[in-house]
């Protein structure tokens, strides 16, 4: 197992970083296999995808920003 790390604190661990059951299934095959590298490259996969989605909700975040500031200085078109 990934640096002796008990299956059932892997498992906890992708669920809590918001992997699905396939990707879990996949990593756990991955392991079986020996192929860490491809375990690695999985997780940067779902890590990026992760990443992805904070920056679209943080350009979500500063257009809301960019709205409030309009609003308090007098110069909305709303």
């Amino acid at each position: 197992m990934a640096n002796n790390i008990p299956a059932q604190a892997i498992v906890q661990n992708l669920k809590d970083a918001g992997c699905d059951s396939k990707t879990i299934k996949q990593f756990f095959i991955l392991e079986e296999e020996g192929k860490v590298q491809e375990q690695l490259k999985l997780l940067n996969f779902h890590r990026n995808q992760l990443l992805d989605r904070v920056h679209r909700e943080e350009k979500r975040i500063d257009c809301l920003d960019y709205l409030v500031y309009q609003i308090r200085k007098g110069k909305s078109t709303i």
